[in-house]
């Protein structure tokens, strides 16, 4: 059975920092390729950035370049997405995600339960 649990939402002021993580059970994300969404309310999920289990491809969405990072730790099966400088716009539920590096939901076949993020401005 395969698990996907988010951790690390909180609620941070404009321009702070937040990292969240990602932990794996029954998938390894050597093998996998990752990704990162958010829903915030009212609107659709909208992707934010993905990374391919080689590392060879990371996509980012406009809104969040220069200021997201995605990394695995591989030795952990856990993935991060480090958020620098965030807005308030950033306001989501933040989801990972296994199985493509696309910025399409449909093309992701596991998820997780999701962690809130609130920037307060």
């Amino acid at each position: 059975q395969v698990q996907l649990v988010e951790s690390g939402g909180g609620l941070v002021q404009a321009g702070g920092s937040l990292r969240l993580s990602c932990a794996a059970s029954g998938l390894t994300f050597r093998t996998y390729s990752v990704g990162w969404f958010r829903q915030a309310p009212g609107k659709e999920r909208e992707f934010v950035t993905a990374m391919s289990w080689t590392g060879g491809i990371t996509n980012y969405a406009d809104s969040v370049k220069g200021r997201f990072t995605i990394s695995t730790d591989n030795a952990k099966n856990t993935v991060y997405l480090q958020m620098n400088s965030l807005k308030p716009e950033d306001t989501a539920v933040y989801y990972c995600a296994a199985g493509s590096v696309s910025g399409n939901v449909q093309d992701y076949k596991y998820w997780g339960q999701g962690t809130q993020v609130t920037v307060s401005s």
